[in-house]
């Protein structure tokens, strides 16, 4: 009886080990993979007008330099999910990093406009598996300290930004869009040199019945964290399933259950899984969060921009005022820059103290305020000032959201929901500049700001429909039906034996 008691769960040996030098290694790496992701996609405002100068290219050439990028993000957001889910986080970063920094170098020596869209469109669907750091890191801490080592984690895409508007201000004037380009691969590399250093979630190796595998990863973690694992053997997912449902048939059964569990993941069964009637309110829902977040983020972003150009054929009263310089688009995009590490310091401080949902519901409440006066005219000041703050509580609440996605899902299917989940965003990011910019660039500004208004308060509703928070919960691992009730909902880990079968659970939502 005694020796039967001696074991674990992942989530009490993550807290034994506690948050020391292993996870900021596990940062440091993650967050290099979201500092080149930003870098990638903030390329997009500097080499679009410059290419369109040097081979004639129309508007809609131009744009479609960015589009193909987001297309190529929505197809690998799921795709990765896929492959990080099936075949582990390490093979995903491993396929992830070499088409994101091959297909980004080699888009610097372009001969032709077909070849840079092609590459460019590669280099999207390398991007798309950045949600699988965010899992990845999420599944090496503590409870006690996820929301605020997330929020640490997300300041990698800020800076990411901040950095690659400094680069192309030093690159462009001097060299050209190639040098850029080049350059801006350098990070993408650099997680190439230090992927061998990567070791794979203890979390997924648990799930996968690899307790021998996560236990060796656990016991390098607590040698570097000069910490002491619980005493006792490491029980995985397979194994307290075997024993909860015929002990004295253990072998087998544990051999049955493998050959079940690897029918069943195909490649599809992790998106299917997304629509199971425990996971299909909470997808819905989740998709609209993330169209709604990408959609107003990124208007804002391009908004910055823009509102200066249209401004001088709109307003003809700004005609003599408003003279942009050479370096104009590198200042703007510099500064509007900075309002995003308020918005992560907001979010920083209210993601565990008031939890998920009602941060989120906050501060996307506050940018809906900051966007509400440009429905009507404002000075280019005020205009400013404006959309300084709404950036601010934009970046906050995405931030916010990015931490509750892959919260929200089991582990074998937690790469597969938030990548979807991304995915749907950047459909969100391909259709504002279709219908936002369009209506502003035709001097429709008013029409333009009611739309993010809408789109806010539609988003707003969602949040407040979620049916739990997940802050201060454990990751949930199980994918079945007896045990998703039980730990997705309720907040247990089913490495171990569920601790409370009388748990009041949250209601469901139906669609």
């Amino acid at each position: 009886m005694e020796s039967e008691s001696l074991v674990y769960s992942l989530d009490e040996a993550l807290a034994a080990v506690g948050f020391g030098k292993f996870q900021i290694l596990v940062l440091l790496y993650a967050g290099f993979g979201w500092f080149s992701e930003a870098i990638e996609i903030m390329i997009l405002s500097f080499v679009g007008p410059a290419v369109k100068l040097k081979w004639a290219l129309s508007a809609s050439q131009e744009s479609l330099l960015s589009t193909i990028v987001f297309a190529g993000m929505l197809t690998g957001a799921y795709s990765w999910g896929i492959i990080s889910d099936n075949c582990g986080r390490r093979k995903a970063f491993l396929s992830m990093t070499v088409i994101t920094s091959g297909a980004g170098f080699l888009s610097a020596f372009s001969p032709y406009y077909t070849s840079l869209v092609f590459l460019r469109g590669l280099v999207g669907f390398g991007l798309g598996g950045g949600h699988v750091f965010l899992s990845w890191f999420l599944e090496f801490i503590p409870t006690s300290h996820r929301g605020k080592w997330m929020v640490i984690f997300s300041t990698f895409w800020t800076l990411g930004t901040i950095f690659e508007a400094s680069l192309a201000w030093i690159v462009m004037p001097r060299l050209n869009w190639r040098w850029l380009l080049a350059l801006s691969a350098g990070p993408s590399f650099a997680l190439l040199l230090f992927y061998r250093l990567v070791p794979e979630s203890p979390r997924y190796l648990c799930l996968k019945g690899r307790a021998a595998h996560a236990h060796q990863i656990l016991e390098k973690m607590a040698l570097v964290n000069q910490k002491e694992l619980p005493l006792g053997m490491l029980v995985s997912y397979e194994t307290i399933k075997v024993d909860e449902e015929n002990p004295s048939e253990h072998t087998s059964v544990i051999s049955v259950a493998r050959e079940k569990i690897s029918s069943f993941r195909s490649s599809f069964s992790s998106f299917f899984m997304l629509f199971s009637s425990n996971l299909i309110g909470t997808t819905l829902l989740l998709w609209v969060l993330f169209f709604g977040n990408t959609f107003v983020y990124y208007g804002i972003v391009l908004l910055t921009s823009e509102l200066s150009t249209v401004r001088r054929k709109c307003d003809y009263t700004s005609l003599q005022t408003e003279n942009l310089g050479e370096d104009s688009l590198y200042t703007d995009v510099l500064i509007t820059s900075f309002a995003e590490l308020p918005g992560l310091f907001l979010s920083a401080i209210t993601v565990d103290r008031f939890g998920r949902k009602l941060a989120m519901a906050i501060m996307f409440v506050l940018a809906w305020v900051f966007l509400l006066p440009l429905v009507f005219h404002q000075s280019a000041k005020v205009t400013t000032a404006l959309l300084f703050g709404a950036r601010m509580f934009s970046m906050g609440t995405f931030t916010v959201a990015c931490i509750y996605a892959p919260e929200l899902y089991p582990t074998s299917v937690r790469s597969t929901g938030a990548g979807v989940a991304t995915a749907v965003g950047r459909i969100g990011g391909m259709v504002c500049p279709l219908v936002a910019v369009a209506l502003i660039s035709s001097c429709h500004l008013k029409e333009a700001f009611i739309i993010f208004e809408v789109v806010i308060a539609v988003t707003v509703i969602c949040i407040l429909l979620f049916p739990f928070d997940t802050s201060g919960r454990k990751l949930s691992d199980s994918v079945d039906s007896s045990d998703l009730t039980q730990s997705l909902l309720s907040g247990s880990s089913n490495c171990t034996p569920s601790s409370s079968a009388a748990e009041i659970l949250p209601p469901k939502i139906k669609f």
